[in-house]
């Protein structure tokens, strides 16, 4: 927003609207005040010629008359820069005064040199040249009357103040809008800039939790099976070459993710087609192994959920299920996924060890590891179930295991929330 300080600041003189500057409006007053000087000079000429065609002073009056309309016709044609304006304007008032103490009656020619000077000069001498312009005027208008006539006195200057004060509140008020023109668009500028931040932000942390649930529980389970495969591999060979075909299937798949996610961020598992309770059934039969079984089963119907809420519930399961296997020390888990008419929810529950249950607004993550550097653990789960408008309830006993419960709307509101 603009500074405080900026409100102190004088407006701009009316010679702000230069000739070079000029819009459209500004050509179209500039038009009308050339039309309206030529006018008033040709009325004022006409009426000389009629009173006083037998003057000496006829030829230089004539003569006075061409200049005046030629240059301000000139000016409207080619405005040209702010001096040459100035330049212009400059010669007319001369040529205008020459005429007025020749001829009196070209004195309301005046009328538009002032709203001239007053759009082309400072304010300040713009002021000063409308008042030398109007004590003028005054003077031809008192030289013509036959008597005393206060209206000659009074209305040359009141149409003079008249026309510079509104014009000066114009031009104030056209900057007073500007000025707030431009506090709308550099704020405009700056929310937009904001937006595109935590836009950036926001898809930092989903890609942070992408990768937490594909790669890196995937080179975890690796990193296991290789220090197992190391241990057996003198004692039990057999056993140790399982952990490595093991850990090789899951490097495969982790390829597999890491190509997908670089594609379009969908899990490998849900790619081509195949559906959620589908991809459940594949991630169960794929984490059966070294003394844990995971079974899956589907309740419900069977519906097509939509993407997002597909993929947030597979990448649930592989978390929840990385968490079992690195720290319950279970033998069994469950995947159960149940469909209903407006909610589908998924509950991961195991055998382990178990833990004491979070308290309602904890920052602890029975989920998590304890390395706070290795993953996102329940923080990432529900962030992503939160985007969706859903909810992660968790229940747990010491020694009785665990019961992990996903729950997503199937509404409007499994569109992300911004």
């Amino acid at each position: 927003m603009r500074h405080p300080a900026d409100a102190l600041q004088p407006p701009p003189s009316p010679g702000a609207f230069a000739p070079g500057a000029q819009t459209r409006d500004d050509r179209l007053l500039s038009a009308l005040l050339t039309t309206a000087f030529v006018v008033l000079l040709a009325g004022a000429l006409l009426r000389y010629v009629l009173k006083h065609g037998d003057s000496d002073r006829l030829p230089w009056i004539v003569g006075l008359s061409v200049v005046l309309a030629v240059v301000q016709v000139a000016g409207q044609a080619r405005p040209g820069s702010r001096r040459a304006a100035g330049v212009r304007l400059a010669v007319v008032v001369a040529c205008w005064v020459v005429i007025v103490l020749l001829a009196p009656s070209f004195a309301w020619c005046a009328v538009p040199l002032i709203h001239t000077a007053l759009r082309l000069l400072p304010t300040r001498s713009a002021v000063a040249l409308v008042t030398a312009l109007a004590t003028l005027v005054v003077l031809a208008e008192l030289r013509l009357a036959d008597g005393f006539d206060p209206n000659h006195l009074l209305l040359p200057p009141v149409v003079a103040a008249l026309a510079t004060g509104v014009f000066v509140y114009l031009t104030r008020e056209a900057t007073r809008r500007q000025h707030l023109i431009d506090d709308l668009v550099r704020t405009r500028r700056e929310l937009a800039a904001t937006e595109r931040r935590e836009g950036t932000l926001a898809e930092r942390q989903r890609l942070s939790r992408e990768i937490h649930d594909s790669l890196a529980q995937g080179l975890s389970s690796q990193n296991m099976l290789l220090q197992a495969a190391d241990r057996q591999w003198d004692t039990d060979p057999v056993a140790a070459r399982t952990h490595l075909r093991t850990a090789a299937s899951i490097a495969a798949h982790g390829l597999t993710e890491a190509r997908r996610l670089v594609h379009d961020l969908a899990p490998a598992d849900l790619a081509e087609g195949a559906g959620l309770a589908q991809a459940l059934a594949t991630l169960a039969a794929r984490e059966s192994r070294d003394g844990l079984t995971v079974r899956f089963h589907a309740e419900g119907p069977d519906t097509r959920l939509p993407d997002q809420a597909a993929s947030a519930l597979l990448r649930t399961a592989q978390g929840a299920l990385a968490n079992v296997r690195e720290h319950s020390g279970a033998h069994t888990a469950a995947l159960t996924l149940t469909c209903l008419d407006d909610t589908v929810a998924l509950d991961v529950a195991d055998d382990g060890r178990g833990f004491p249950a979070p308290e309602p607004g904890g920052t602890r993550d029975p989920l998590g590891d304890p390395d706070p550097l290795r993953g996102h653990g329940l923080p990432a789960i529900r962030a992503r179930l939160r985007q969706l408008g859903g909810t992660l309830a968790i229940e747990s006993t010491p020694g009785e295991g665990a019961v992990l419960t996903a729950t997503i709307p199937l509404t409007p509101a499994t569109s992300p929330a911004p």
